[in-house]
């Protein structure tokens, strides 16, 4: 490797490792943010269009409070209907009927995604930092325009997770 300085190996090297711990990081934040929004409603289907929960016994659970504080609605079925139901045990233990809050996107569990876009923004951006310095340090062409094109790369990478964490951004 005529014209590559040990540097410039560790530099890049660094700089790609701290790229790649930043999507892992995307993949299992993102894992166990699809798998948190849906563990206490499996069976559980949600009817936008009516604002209202069906269980796997096709029986409502309605809209009974909501806190705009939280940005929570909490539903519920209606007791005498959950009581007498045969798969009571194993679905709720409560005997005013079976639950469900749905959270908005600003709640806590969107808050916690936000917060992980964040740490792996900031690893990108720490990459891309030095990627940039040495680009500006080596003088010859080739390797040069290799830092350049990854540069371009995890700028887009950048833009495309950043863009995400706009409060207008909606994920479900």
């Amino acid at each position: 490797m005529h014209g590559v300085s040990i540097e410039f190996i560790l530099y890049l090297g660094y700089a790609l490792f701290l790229a790649f711990i930043a999507l892992l990081l995307e993949l299992v934040a993102g894992h166990a943010h699809r798998r948190s929004a849906t563990i206490s409603t499996v069976g559980f289907t949600y009817h936008a269009d009516r604002d209202i929960w069906e269980c796997p016994r096709d029986q409502h659970l309605f809209p009974v409070f909501s806190d705009a504080v939280k940005k929570t609605v909490t539903y519920r079925a209606p007791a005498d209907i959950c009581n007498s139901c045969p798969s009571k045990a194993a679905c709720t233990d409560s005997n005013n009927g079976r639950t469900i809050e749905r959270k908005s996107v600003e709640s806590l569990q969107y808050g916690m995604q936000r917060f992980h876009r964040a740490i792996s923004l900031t690893l990108l951006t720490l990459a891309t930092l030095i990627l940039a310095v040495e680009a500006y340090r080596t003088p010859s062409f080739y390797p040069r325009a290799t830092l350049i094109a990854i540069l371009f790369l995890f700028g887009l990478l950048g833009l495309r997770l950043s863009a995400t964490l706009s409060p207008e951004h909606k994920t479900n």
